[in-house]
């Protein structure tokens, strides 16, 4: 695997010619739209085959797989395509192995939302250890929302990718809701009867997991949260189900406001058989631009959180997306908009600008001109998301998570198929 940043005169053919691979592969592995117009500063992910076959006649995606020894998932981690279409036809090559060893096993958790869209979807799933399904509620009587997640659950099984539950104090609004969370931890019958309906949706549609995320907790619900999340993880443990819990991005136990407070690093650690810790949104809608997910930012709250949490349960959060913002920025007046990372790149082609790459916070970003008023965007491409997780197996941390899974984000899968083998629990 090789990353090549595109320079000026650089063509398709010619980046092609200089690695000995396919145009059609670095098309594909890094969604480029336009082959004849490349943008100055773009990272390219460039995969070098080390076995590949052609397809014959007659073959399918489970003989091709018989026949090199391998599983039918790795054919279809190497070429992606197949995820989406998995009918083959002759004189379609296909990599059976790539180059270099992959590095580790490593745990990779999406969220993603029922309306997600499918191709979208069928691009990640080959390289999922858990999907991670947003969102239930409940009431004050104990009873959950309803949403129609079976589909996903569905498609998450045949790739061998566990379903995961996902429980929040959201309101009718999809909002955070502190006083609901608050009476939940307070009263040990709603906790009961809410646990009681998860089992029976868990039981009912095949989840494997539940993930716990309450955020904005007021700080006289912290034991109260404490417990309730010891007291999910012993019951769905006994059932034969795992339990996530999201956490904050805090760099010190004692860290003030209302998002960190009652997110306990220590005692959520303990209780919890994994979690998530939430490194992104420094960059963020409200805020004054910057990277998302800045690697030095990111690295303090993974010092803090191998401090107080076995590495083996904490997973590291990892942002699907970027933000737009107008410029100049005004506190309280800007707001930005929030973009997909390949669209991100699109920008830049339509606007004849180069994307630079900030080395403190290993994040691209550029600037550009529209209806007259200046913008610059921040968002994550190849080498940020290299730079992440070389991290990740610095600290040797359980794996990654996305928030989320939205957005189309080609070249990431691809780097994951270059550099590891995927957890598949089922």
């Amino acid at each position: 695997m090789r990353i090549h940043v595109v320079q000026p005169g650089d063509t398709l053919t010619g980046i092609a010619q200089t690695y000995g691979v396919s145009e059609a592969r670095i098309i594909s592995d890094n969604a480029i739209l336009d082959p004849g117009r490349l943008v100055v500063g773009q990272a390219l992910i460039i995969l070098i085959p080390e076995a590949t076959y052609t397809v014959v006649q007659g073959d399918t995606l489970f003989s091709v797989s018989e026949r090199f020894g391998i599983e039918p998932l790795t054919l279809v981690q190497n070429n992606p395509e197949l995820a989406v279409n998995s009918q083959l036809y002759p004189g379609q090559v296909l990599i059976i192995r790539l180059e270099g060893a992959k590095r580790r096993s490593i745990a990779i958790n999406g969220y993603a939302y029922p309306f997600i869209d499918r191709t979208i979807l069928l691009r990640a799933l080959p390289f999922l250890t858990r999907l991670t399904i947003f969102g239930y509620g409940f009431d004050l009587n104990g009873n959950l929302t309803v949403i129609d997640d079976q589909p996903l659950i569905n498609l998450a099984y045949q790739f061998r990718t566990a379903p995961v539950m996902l429980l929040s104090a959201i309101d009718q609004n999809d909002v955070f809701n502190s006083y609901l969370a608050s009476a939940l931890f307070q009263d040990a019958a709603l906790q009961d009867k809410v646990l009681d309906n998860v089992v029976a949706v868990m039981t009912q549609k095949g989840y494997l997991g539940l993930d716990i995320d309450f955020e904005f907790i007021p700080p006289e619900s912290r034991e109260g949260f404490i417990g309730f999340v010891q007291k999910a993880t012993t019951r769905l443990n006994a059932l034969g189900y795992f339990v996530n819990t999201d956490l904050a991005p805090k760099t010190s136990a004692d860290q003030s406001g209302l998002l960190y407070e009652s997110h306990d690093y220590p005692a959520i650690g303990a209780a919890s058989n994994t979690v998530l810790i939430m490194t992104y949104e420094w960059g963020y809608t409200y805020g004054p631009p910057m990277a998302v997910a800045p690697l030095n930012q990111v690295r303090r709250v993974v010092e803090y959180a191998v401090s107080e949490i076995p590495v083996s349960k904490i997973l590291m959060g990892i942002p699907n997306y970027g933000y737009v913002w107008p410029l100049p920025f005004e506190q309280g007046v800007t707001q930005a908009t929030t973009i997909g990372n390949e669209y991100a790149v699109r920008l830049a082609l339509q606007n004849g600008v180069s994307i630079q790459f900030d080395e403190l916070g290993q994040s691209p970003w550029f600037e550009y001109q529209e209806y007259g008023e200046s913008r610059v965007v921040w968002f994550e491409d190849v080498r940020s998301i290299q730079a992440k997780f070389n991290l990740i197996d610095e600290f040797n941390l359980f794996g990654g998570a996305y928030w989320n899974l939205m957005r189309p984000f080609h070249q990431n899968w691809a780097y994951l198929s270059a550099v590891y083998d995927i957890v598949k629990n089922i």
